[in-house]
């Protein structure tokens, strides 16, 4: 998708429109873009924060999981604790 395409994307769902919210958090999804994916779980989408705490688990980044966890995230905090109990 082009940076157009995304810019027009972020604007739509800027205005409330849920169907570019749900798009930016799949592109991102699929692109691994944890930046795209913090910017939108800090406004509140509970989808983009689920696939953040996922990706952050899968490269074991702990300083992620760690914000996460610390902003309040409790499946951040239960990724934190397996890769724990992993070690």
């Amino acid at each position: 998708m082009a940076a157009d395409d995304v810019a027009r994307l972020r604007e739509a769902a800027a205005r409330g429109d849920r169907d570019a919210k749900d798009q930016l958090v799949e592109l991102a999804g699929e692109r691994g873009d944890l930046g795209e994916l913090r910017r939108l779980a800090d406004f509140g989408n509970s989808d983009a924060l689920a696939i953040l705490v996922e990706l952050a688990g899968e490269r074991e980044d702990l300083a992620e999981l760690r914000r996460l966890a610390e902003a309040g995230s409790r499946d951040a905090r239960d990724v934190l604790l397996e890769l724990d109990d992993a070690e």
